[in-house]
C-alpha cells in the first residue's frame, strides 16, 4: 500500500461510532478532565507483522498472540453489536435483535473475503470519501442544537434532573467506578493503534508511515474534541452512549445514526482481515496456498473468517452495553497495546543505554510512567469495567442472546 492508502485505512478505523460515545464521558467527568515508538521498533525489525515485543520468549509470544486475537475478536463483536443496534433503530425493531446481529456478521464475512489490506483499503477509502461518519456527526450536532433535550440520560436514570447544564468537574453523586469507566472509554479512542504493525508490513515504503500517522493525528483530533464538546453543550447531564440516543425526535435519531452502518462494518472488516491473516499464515504455511488462488487456501481463509465473525457475534450478545464494551476493551487490552507494550519496546530498543544522558534518562522515566499507567488500567480499570457490567445485569439491561428491542 502507499502511505495515502494507509492513511485511509487508519482514518477508516479511527473515525467511527466510538466518537459519538465521547459526549457521555463529559457528562460524568465535566469539562476539565474530559478534554484535558512503535514505528521505530518495526523499522528496526521489519519482519514483524503483528504486535510482538518480547524477543525470543515463547511464552510471552503466545501471550501477545492471545491478547492480539482476543482484542480483535472483541472489537469485531463491538461492531456487530453496533450494527445490530443501528438496524434495530432504523427498522423500528422489525426483526429479532439476534437476527440483526446475524445479518451483520453475514455482511461482515462477505466484505472480509479479500485477503489483503490493499483491497480492504479501497472499501475504507469509499467510506471515508463518502463522509458517512462525518455526515452522521454533523446531523447529530445540528439536531441536538435545534431541538430540546428529552430530559432523560444514560439508561434513563437521570430523568427529572432539571434543565440541561454543563459543569467543569464531576458532580458530587458521581462514583469512582463511573469515573474510571468513562476514562477508559476516552482512552479507547486515543491510545496507539494495535493494527499499526500489520499496516506497516503491507506498505510499499514503510518509512513513509509517519506521513499517514500525521493525517491520522490531525483529522480525528478535531472530530473527537469538537463533537464531544458541542454534544455536551446541548445535552449536558443527559448525554448518552452513543449520543444519538438522546435525540428526542425518532426521525432525527434515524437520520443521524443511519450513516453509521457503513464505517461500522468496514472497521469490523479491517480487524477481521488482520486477525484472520495472523491465524491463516500459521495454518497454511506453504506459500503455494498462502499467496495463490488454491482451493485449500481460499477454503481455510473463508473458514477462519467465518469463525472469527461468529465469535464476535457471541461477545456482542454477552455484553450488550456499548459503554461497558468499550471500557472492558480499554482496560483488558489497551493497557497492553497502548501503554505496557510500548514501554517494553522502548526498553528493547535502548537496552544498556537507558541512563546514558540526561535526555535518555528523561525518556526512560517517561516510559516508566507509561508502564505504570498501563498497569493501573489493567488492574483497577479492569475491576471498574467488570463492576459496571455486573451493575448493568443487575438492573434493567437486556439479557444475553435476547430478541428484545435494543435500538439506540
Amino acid at each position: 500500500m502507499s502511505w495515502q492508502k494507509t492513511a485511509c485505512l487508519l482514518l477508516g478505523k479511527q473515525v467511527c461510532l466510538a466518537i459519538m460515545v465521547q459526549t457521555w464521558p463529559l457528562s460524568v467527568l465535566g469539562w476539565v478532565p474530559g478534554i484535558i515508538t512503535m514505528h521505530k521498533f518495526i523499522m528496526k525489525y521489519p519482519q514483524i507483522k503483528d504486535i510482538y515485543v518480547f524477543g525470543q520468549s515463547r511464552c510471552a509470544y503466545v501471550f501477545s498472540a492471545f491478547t492480539l486475537l482476543a482484542n480483535n475478536v472483541l472489537l469485531i463483536g463491538f461492531h456487530v453489536l453496533t450494527s445490530a443496534k443501528v438496524l434495530n433503530t432504523l427498522s423500528d425493531h422489525s426483526l429479532c435483535t439476534a437476527v440483526f446481529s446475524v445479518i451483520a456478521i453475514i455482511m461482515g464475512i462477505i466484505l472480509s473475503i479479500p485477503r489483503t489490506l490493499h483491497h480492504v483499503s479501497f472499501i475504507s477509502m469509499l467510506s471515508y470519501v463518502s463522509g458517512c461518519m462525518g455526515i452522521s456527526i454533523l446531523l447529530f450536532l445540528i439536531f441536538a442544537g435545534v431541538t430540546e433535550a428529552p430530559l432523560f440520560g444514560y439508561k434513563r436514570q437521570l430523568s427529572n434532573d432539571g434543565p440541561v447544564k454543563t459543569y467543569a468537574f464531576p458532580l458530587p453523586s458521581t462514583t469512582w467506578v463511573q469515573c474510571m469507566n468513562v476514562v477508559l472509554t476516552i482512552t479507547f479512542l486515543w491510545v496507539p493503534q494495535i493494527l499499526l504493525p500489520s499496516f506497516i508490513a503491507e506498505m510499499e515504503r514503510p518509512q513513509d508511515f509517519p506521513k499517514a500517522l500525521g493525517v491520522l493525528t490531525f483529522i480525528p483530533a478535531i472530530l473527537f474534541i469538537v463533537s464531544r464538546a458541542i454534544g455536551f453543550r446541548y445535552l449536558g447531564q443527559y448525554a448518552t452512549a452513543p449520543a444519538f440516543g438522546n435525540l428526542g425526535v425518532v426521525a432525527y435519531k434515524k437520520a443521524s445514526s443511519g450513516f453509521v452502518i457503513v464505517p461500522t462494518l468496514i472497521i469490523g472488516v479491517i480487524y477481521a482481515n488482520v486477525t484472520a491473516k495472523f491465524i491463516y499464515t500459521r495454518m497454511v504455511g506453504k506459500p503455494k496456498h498462502a499467496n495463490s488462488n488454491t482451493f485449500v487456501g481460499w477454503g481455510v481463509w473463508f473458514t477462519v473468517m467465518a469463525i472469527i465473525w461468529v465469535l464476535g457475534f457471541v461477545f456482542a450478545e454477552v455484553i450488550p452495553s456499548m459503554g461497558d464494551f468499550l471500557s472492558l476493551l480499554s482496560a483488558a487490552f489497551d493497557s497492553f497495546f497502548g501503554f505496557i507494550y510500548f514501554a517494553i519496546a522502548y526498553r528493547h530498543l535502548n537496552r544498556g543505554r537507558m541512563l546514558a544522558s540526561l535526555g535518555q534518562t528523561v525518556m526512560t522515566l517517561i516510559n516508566v510512567f507509561i508502564m505504570l499507567v498501563g498497569l493501573f488500567m489493567l488492574g483497577l480499570g479492569l475491576y471498574a469495567a467488570v463492576e459496571a457490567i455486573i451493575a448493568d445485569y443487575s438492573g434493567a439491561i437486556m439479557p444475553a442472546f435476547t430478541g428484545a428491542k435494543m435500538a439506540i
